[in-house]
């Protein structure tokens, strides 16, 4: 039987050797996440993750979801993400909430995967590809007093692992700061290597234009969130005065979220999280909205092993956009900051072999938990 037994939500942080922040100012001085165990009445165990705030996430799932999905079928995964996005879209269903949506649907696709022995990619649609190119997420600011010089050694650590895609921050409060920062680095990774920048929405319109232009200079592949998410209007006009593709989503969630950013076409490319749009199910549709008007799907990640995974299914699903005799298919983003979670939390890590990683073939999202990390970091 596949009925839903217990839901069980484990906290977890771990502190950061070195603390690193972004353009937001946040300083991240640990790691951790939400993840969610949903056991069924025949013993089957999935796991989920939530994004964002692991507390919020958790209250969430133990105050309004889990009550109503104990004593259904897993397999109606679908039916049950309705019924709980209704139960909490008279209070803004779009935002934390969602997230808390996100480690559940997850977990039942895990568990619908290990009840038929089938990878969750063969239960969505079919694999596109076995494998996925990766690009690392780092270069952060750290060392305020090396900021060039810390960026570039990461850089080309990077490019020695076998990365063959960089995506590193900027927005350090001075537009020349950044461009020499991002030209070191372009220099030390090559014309080889592809570079895109991440901004974390921190600049007006006519900055991020003006930055825009002297960042194609460098040969820079995407503009990653400019400006502020919920200026769409600023979003059409700093996409449609670059050439170089602008990309954002990662802070929208839900269909109905992504609807006008992909009708208006506001960027090139929309990263919906599978950890926080609305787990696997949300974001198929998502894709499909995005693939309907010609904009591509490159999906954000920043979380444990089980979010790499649950992206993992989700790129395998997804057909190239357009479709090409040499297509240009989507990039799995593999962060490379210090985080425990993503490296060890699956018995088996997640590892990328020259710039590739394998899409799970195991069943369900493929990866085994070991419980003992979840006990090591758990939050009392």
């Amino acid at each position: 039987m596949s009925t839903i037994k217990k839901v069980t939500c484990h906290v977890v942080s771990a502190p950061v050797e070195k603390p690193f922040t972004s353009s937001r100012g946040w300083l991240y001085k640990t790691r951790g996440s939400c993840i969610v165990e949903i056991e069924t009445a025949d013993g089957i165990v999935g796991w989920g993750e939530c994004y964002g705030p692991s507390a919020v996430s958790k209250a969430y799932i133990e105050s309004q979801f889990a009550p109503r999905i104990i004593g259904r079928d897993a397999f109606d995964v679908e039916v049950i993400w309705e019924d709980l996005y209704n139960r909490v879209k008279d209070y803004g269903g779009r935002g934390m909430v969602t997230s808390a949506m996100s480690g559940i649907d997850i977990a039942l696709w895990d568990i619908i995967g290990k009840t038929v022995n089938k990878p969750v990619h063969k239960l969505i649609g079919g694999a596109f590809r076995t494998e996925v190119a990766c690009y690392a997420t780092g270069l952060y600011f750290i060392d305020m007093d090396r900021l060039i010089e810390e960026a570039v050694e990461e850089a080309q650590g990077y490019v020695a692992e076998g990365f063959t895609a960089v995506k590193m921050k900027i927005g350090l409060g001075d537009p020349k700061l950044d461009i020499r920062r991002v030209e070191a680095v372009r220099r030390a990774v090559g014309d080889q290597t592809r570079l895109m920048v991440d901004a974390n929405h921190c600049f007006t319109v006519p900055q991020a234009i003006r930055l825009g232009r002297e960042l194609e200079k460098l040969d820079v592949e995407w503009f990653e969130e400019p400006i502020s998410p919920e200026d769409i209007d600023g979003y059409v006009e700093v996409t449609r005065a670059l050439d170089m593709a602008v990309a954002g989503g990662e802070n929208e969630f839900t269909r109905w979220g992504f609807r006008d950013l992909v009708v208006r076409k506001a960027m090139d490319i929309v990263q919906p999280d599978v950890c926080a749009a609305g787990g696997i199910t949300e974001c198929k549709k998502i894709a499909t909205l995005a693939t309907t008007h010609g904009v591509e799907c490159v999906p954000h990640a920043w979380g444990s092993a089980i979010g790499i995974a649950a992206t993992l299914h989700f790129i395998a699903s997804l057909p190239d956009q357009p479709p090409s005799f040499r297509p240009m298919p989507p990039l799995l983003e593999f962060e490379q900051c210090e985080n425990p979670f993503r490296d060890h939390l699956s018995v088996e890590p997640i590892v990328q072999q020259r710039g590739v990683v394998q899409i799970p073939t195991g069943a369900g999202l493929g990866i085994e938990i070991d419980r003992s990390v979840l006990d090591r970091y758990r939050v009392a």
